[in-house]
């Protein structure tokens, strides 16, 4: 157990390094991970296959946390066809690798004055493979796991607590958005 404990402090340690100032350089940051999770792939899967077992939905374990500055460090676990609402991160910056599995990630940007959201685009993310957003109140995004059977797992890394923030609804075929408050949840605590 002490080898997989090490790969996940080591995703641990580089988020809370590289995330040591109040905007860090998000692309060496998800390099650095991602070259981590390339280089131990067979460990990381040993470690986390629990939380790929668990088939309790959609959840969020925390790995970190910081308030000078401010810095969570999550693992998500996506079931088969998952897919979220169309949402913001409450202007926190933020990055996500794939840990495990494949995701889909559509980007917006949401108009201030109208709330209409316009796509910006869409990046697939495989095990090492990353995508990050900076600190933009306008910025939304939907993720989605690609796979009809088996659980994604990703790693994200935000400027903060994400603990609230807005997902958003449709109003009809041709209406605008909506934003609906939400709270995020922490199903546990992982110890690397």
């Amino acid at each position: 157990m002490g080898k997989h404990s090490r790969t996940l402090k080591t995703l641990r340690d580089i988020a809370l390094e590289y995330g040591s100032t109040e905007q860090p350089d998000l692309a060496s940051m998800a390099r650095e991970l991602g070259r981590v999770v390339h280089q131990h792939a067979p460990t990381l899967a040993n470690r986390l296959a629990p939380l790929r077992a668990r088939q309790r939905g959609f959840e969020r374990w925390l790995l970190a946390e910081r308030s000078k500055p401010a810095l969570s460090v999550l693992v998500m676990a996506w079931p088969p066809n998952h897919l979220t609402p169309v949402h913001d991160h409450a202007g926190l910056w933020g990055l996500e690798v794939a840990l495990a599995g494949a995701l889909e990630v559509q980007s917006y940007t949401r108009d201030p004055a109208s709330s209409d959201l316009r796509m910006l685009g869409r990046d697939w993310l495989g095990p090492g493979d990353g995508t990050w957003f900076e600190g933009d109140e306008n910025h939304v995004h939907r993720c989605r796991n690609l796979s009809k059977h088996d659980t994604a797992l990703t790693l994200h890394v935000y400027g903060g607590d994400l603990a609230q923030f807005f997902a958003y609804e449709q109003a009809g075929p041709a209406g605008g958005w909506i934003a609906q408050p939400q709270r995020s949840s922490i199903a546990g605590r992982l110890y690397g």
